[in-house]
């Protein structure tokens, strides 16, 4: 059994599961990505928020409050934008970098980015590069590294990936990209997938001032929606609903892998906003699941691996179990 090429590559392909699987039951379980499906409660939006467009300063505001939440000293380092990805299509254009070094197995934006850019792909390991692009924790297997380890991988300039660090900031090397004597590093941070608001489509870079005033000045007056930049604004000056969340995720994550390992599967990687797991009947047992209306997500890498976003409410803990149930 193979699964469909339509589904391969990255999750959230609702709308191509929808057309292979039509006799799915609906509502669809999404659990093909990494995002928090307990997101982080919007507050009530003043109707100018849709209404005029964004004032720089309320964007301005909303990379303060990022600096702070990140433990950046410098706001003038950290640059607002419609999500992390628009800033990955974007480094490419402004790095004088043409020997990238990326990961075969991580976040395929990065090779895409640098590639249609004219870039040399090269090994990670190879010497010759002039930039190397780190996941951290690594997208899909949710490999982490230490921030020793990852700066012990420079290698010229140095880009991280951090967009699933908000589970365990420990990681994180953001407070010192762009400082002194860490001025070729850029850090990457997304703003959806811990607060489980991907719609949003919010981002930061935190790079030296230049680059980053480069950045910025790319972007133009307006990189972030009025919507956003108010959920923004909330979301960083919570930290309490941050640090329970990250407990709940710990929790739920220790759940859901007693959920796989009874229905078969072996963990073999993961953060706590999804699990990696394997099993050599893997296929079959995605499209057992797909049937049942729930999406993981497959590997084109490695037919073995099936990666599985944590649920939300219990009715879907329970659906989930309940299909797992048949894979038994």
């Amino acid at each position: 059994m193979t699964t469909p090429a339509a589904l391969l590559g990255h999750g959230g392909r609702l709308g191509a599961a929808r057309t292979l699987y039509p006799d799915a039951p609906t509502p669809w379980l999404d659990l093909s990505t990494g995002i928090n499906p307990c997101p982080y409660p919007v507050p009530s939006l003043a109707s100018e928020a849709w209404s005029r467009l964004p004032d720089p300063e309320s964007t301005r505001a909303l990379e303060r409050a990022a600096a702070s939440a990140f433990g950046v000293d410098d706001p003038a380092r950290v640059v607002a934008a419609a999500g992390s990805e628009a800033l990955i299509r974007l480094l490419p254009r402004l790095l004088p970098a043409r020997r990238i070094g990326v990961a075969t197995r991580t976040y395929g934006g990065h090779a895409e980015a640098w590639h249609a850019a004219g870039a040399t792909l090269l090994a990670d390991t190879d010497t010759a590069i002039d930039l190397r692009v780190v996941v951290n924790p690594n997208n899909p297997d949710g490999q982490a590294l230490s921030p020793d380890q990852v700066l012990g991988r420079a290698a010229g300039a140095l880009i991280v990936d951090e967009a699933f660090a908000d589970t365990d900031p420990d990681l994180s090397v953001a407070p010192l990209a762009g400082a002194p004597g860490h001025e070729r590093l850029i850090v990457l941070r997304s703003f959806g997938k811990f607060y489980g608001l991907a719609g949003a489509r919010l981002g930061f870079l935190i790079a030296e001032p230049t680059l980053a005033a480069r950045v910025r000045q790319t972007l133009g007056d307006w990189p972030v929606s009025g919507p956003a930049i108010a959920v923004g604004l909330a979301a960083y000056a919570d930290p309490a609903w941050a640090i329970r969340t990250r407990q709940r995720l710990a929790e739920d994550a220790v759940r859901l892998d007693a959920l796989l390992r009874v229905a078969g599967f072996e963990i073999v990687g993961g953060t706590s906003l999804f699990r990696l797991a394997r099993a050599a009947d893997a296929p079959r047992r995605f499209e057992v699941l797909a049937r049942a209306g729930i999406l993981t997500r497959p590997f084109p890498w490695d037919e073995t691996l099936i990666r599985f976003g944590l649920p939300g409410p219990q009715p879907d803990w329970l659906r989930l179990a309940d299909a797992l149930e048949r894979l038994r």
